[in-house]
């Protein structure tokens, strides 16, 4: 079933209120605690944003300001800390993204659905480049996660293991998909091919 409908869904909202369950901070201490945790890898990050999202997370009750840090000449730095409606908010909404499957829409599989559209000599030349440039970040991949296993416990890199999956599951599909359409094994290529050559579909496509 549908997780509730939420006052915030950018999902940047729940990053930041999961990095102040550590503990509370100010909005630039956030902002580098996500670099530093590599959080901004996994979550679309604007930090011109943050502090709007901080303010939105505060107007309705999930973050508080708890301090102001003054130091010498430096501008003053609101400090925030999770509320207990925040600390709630933020594991239903953590707890439904894990539990429920969502439909999500990479531009990848919208490419796909619209490859008709392009002759297939193209689009044989067009994934064998997609497919070299997966399997370099699946190489690249592969050496950076065995060189964090060595300092981080794999709780912490559990979300760069399954976007490594996804990348090779994906170089794996191209592989194949790649194969069928050189070898003119792929069901409906001949139509296709000859749409390009003559402009005209058959019957049954109309």
């Amino acid at each position: 079933m549908p997780g509730k409908r939420r006052k915030l869904t950018n999902p940047l909202a729940l990053t930041v209120m999961t990095t102040l369950w550590q503990k509370p901070m100010h909005p630039y201490e956030i902002a580098q605690t996500l670099r530093r945790q590599g959080k901004d890898a996994s979550t679309k990050t604007n930090y011109g944003s943050l502090y709007t999202v901080v303010q939105n997370l505060e107007k309705y009750g999930f973050v508080e300001v708890v301090d102001v840090e003054r130091r010498g000449n430096r501008p003053e730095r609101t400090v925030y800390a999770l509320t207990d409606a925040g600390r709630n908010e933020m594991t239903e909404w953590l707890s439904d993204l894990v539990a429920i499957p969502a439909k999500e829409y990479p531009i990848f599989e919208t490419a796909l659905s619209l490859l008709g559209a392009l002759p297939p000599d193209d689009v044989v030349r067009l994934l064998e480049d997609r497919l070299s440039a997966l399997d370099v970040e699946v190489t690249s991949g592969r050496a950076v996660l065995a060189k964090l296993y060595e300092t981080l416990p794999r709780l912490f890199l559990v979300e760069v293991e399954y976007h490594l999956h996804l990348v090779e599951a994906q170089a794996e599909w191209v592989r194949g998909f790649l194969d069928e359409i050189r070898k003119g094994s792929l069901p409906g290529v001949d139509v296709w091919r000859r749409f390009h050559e003559t402009g005209e579909l058959p019957p049954e496509f109309t």
